[in-house]
C-alpha cells in the first residue's frame, strides 16, 4: 500500500513540475509600454489578459492551444494598426486533437480597430487581426481569416 501512494504522490508531482514547465516555457513575457507616450499606442491582449507590444508568439486558441503565431517580426506598430510575419502553427486534429500533429503555415499577420480595454479604459487595444496564408494553409481554412480579439 505504502509503495502504491508513493509512486502515485511521484506521478502527481511529476505532472505538476510538466505543467509548470510547460506554462512557463510557452508564455511569452507580456511587454507593457514604459512610458505615457508608449501607453498611448495600442496593444495587443492576450488568453491571460497581459498587455503586449510586438510579441514574438501569440496564442490564438487560448481553450486549447491548438494554433499558434510564432516567429513574428513586426514591420509596423502604431496608432491605428501593426504589422508582422510569423508562423501560423495549427494543430490538424486528425484523428483527433490530442493524437495530432501541428503543422506551420507562413502568415502575414494585421492588426487594427484600436479600442478602449474594458479591463483599463486608460489603455487601447486591437480588436480585430487578420491573417493572410501566403502560400499553403490549414484546411478549412481561406487566404484571408479575419478574427474578432477580446476584451
Amino acid at each position: 500500500m505504502r509503495g502504491r501512494l508513493t509512486g502515485t504522490a511521484i506521478t502527481l508531482g511529476a505532472g505538476v513540475l510538466l505543467t509548470a514547465g510547460l506554462t512557463t516555457a510557452s508564455a511569452a513575457p507580456p511587454t507593457t509600454p514604459p512610458t505615457r507616450a508608449a501607453a498611448l499606442q495600442p496593444v495587443l491582449v492576450d488568453c491571460l489578459w497581459h498587455r503586449n507590444v510586438r510579441p514574438a508568439d501569440f496564442i490564438l486558441a487560448c481553450g486549447d492551444g491548438n494554433s499558434r503565431l510564432t516567429a513574428l517580426h513586426w514591420s509596423q506598430w502604431g496608432p491605428s494598426g501593426a504589422k508582422a510575419v510569423g508562423v501560423n502553427v495549427v494543430n490538424d486534429c486528425d484523428p483527433y486533437c490530442a493524437a495530432g500533429r501541428f503543422h506551420p503555415y507562413p502568415v502575414t499577420v494585421r492588426l487594427d480597430r484600436p479600442q478602449p480595454w474594458k479591463k483599463d479604459p486608460g489603455v487601447r487595444h486591437f480588436t480585430r487581426m487578420t491573417l493572410t496564408y501566403s502560400g499553403a494553409r490549414p484546411d478549412g481554412y481561406h487566404q484571408v481569416e479575419t478574427y474578432p480579439l477580446w476584451n
